[in-house]
């Protein structure tokens, strides 16, 4: 009974150019390196005999030398075959990484147990027969599975279990078009045990017997509860039966996702709440997408500036949405209002509330804050 470690969408070398601090994005993409760390100790724990990439091992053809040198010495250290498809992102076609000399090398030094699947033709290996359908360019219209039309399934070791290799997009997944289609439902029925796909970021089961694996590290914030990241899956396998799979969860970063309706302070502590629940005192570990809606009064929208100064120093990206307003409490349009000593400040302060009220104006909310300000500094005596 082999049992296999599939895993795809490593992206080696992702860029997150997105990220602006440079040694926060360093971080990012040295997490992705981290992460095939970890799935060679969940090879050797779990005793696998074969390690399968299903695409996208590496994110591009200009990887850095030096992350393909690290790369290639932590699959050389895992105790098992390390078989791979190219993908998408590091076709095996001209101008593709794996083509490229250096990296070349690093394998025969560093990695003698990684061996590339680049052509389309069944290969028997650990025990299994295994069934590759390579990328050979970024954009395969004709679909990477073709080739399995002219085979002879007779011809194929009836006692190994069999193991499709993929990458690309089955119905209903992707971007909708006809490139790197994988036609699952035209594969002849009994003949596989096992597909292992990539190309889908998140897990996803589309068969009994097919696996979408998901990204050992995630690379974007989850849409909903059943967006999962961060995972390898282990399957054993016999031929004719139904694999027995394991989820393993692999990865170390965290992306959140938070939304919140605000309108005054007992909003403002449900988030401290919130945050405190999914991010803690963890620096350097997390990124959050924060979407605020509403409308807070100027000291809670002071309170919330400062909480979003803390954030941004705590986490690896803070990404803002949402559309919050800052509008002055009564309490604190008072202060401006009824003055006195001040009767041109509250001359000027009633027409902003005037205006305010006809609608949200960022420059007008500006400047009853900087209203508000101005007249907490000279209180009325």
């Amino acid at each position: 009974m082999p049992r296999i470690l599939h895993t795809a969408d490593w992206q080696i070398g992702k860029p997150y150019r997105w990220i602006a601090d440079s040694q926060k994005q360093a971080r990012l993409q040295q997490e992705r390196v981290e992460a095939v760390r970890r799935i060679g100790e969940v090879a050797r724990r779990e005793s696998v005999d074969a390690l399968l990439v299903a695409g996208d091992l590496f994110d591009s053809s200009t990887v850095p030398p030096s992350e393909v040198l690290e790369v290639m010495e932590l699959i050389g250290a895992m105790p098992c075959s390390v078989l791979v498809i190219p993908g998408n992102h590091d076709h095996g076609g001209a101008g593709g990484i794996w083509r490229r000399e250096d990296l070349l090398r690093r394998m025969r030094e560093r990695a003698p147990n990684l061996e590339l699947l680049s052509q389309p033709e069944p290969v028997s290996r650990a025990g299994l027969t295994l069934l590759p359908c390579p990328l050979l360019r970024r954009h395969d219209s004709v679909g990477p599975m073709r080739w399995l039309d002219q085979l002879n399934w007779q011809d194929l070791d009836p006692e190994a279990p069999r193991v499709l290799l993929a990458h690309g997009s089955v119905q209903g997944f992707g971007s909708g078009t006809d490139v790197n289609t994988l036609h699952l439902e035209q594969l002849p029925k009994g003949e596989l045990d096992y597909i292992a796909l990539g190309d889908w970021h998140g897990l996803m089961q589309v068969q009994s017997n097919a696996w979408y694996c998901g990204t050992p590290e995630p690379d974007r914030f989850p849409t909903g509860p059943d967006d999962q990241r961060s995972q390898v899956v282990l399957a054993d396998l016999t031929r004719g039966e139904h694999p027995r799979v394991q989820i393993i969860t692999t990865g170390r970063v965290a992306w959140h996702r938070i939304t919140m309706q605000l309108q005054g302070m007992p909003d403002l502590e449900r988030l401290h709440h919130q945050l405190d629940g999914c991010i803690g005192s963890r620096v350097g570990r997390d990124l959050l997408r924060l979407e605020l809606n509403g409308q807070l009064g100027l000291d809670a929208h002071r309170r919330l500036q400062a909480l979003l100064s803390e954030l941004s120093e705590q986490l690896l990206h803070l990404r803002l949405r949402g559309e919050l307003r800052r509008h002055p409490t009564d309490g604190e349009l008072d202060q401006c209002l009824n003055r006195s000593d001040g009767p041109l400040l509250s001359s000027i302060a009633a027409g902003l509330k005037q205006e305010l009220e006809g609608g949200a104006d960022p420059l007008i909310e500006q400047a009853l804050i900087e209203l508000h300000q101005l007249c907490a500094a000279s209180p009325c005596a």
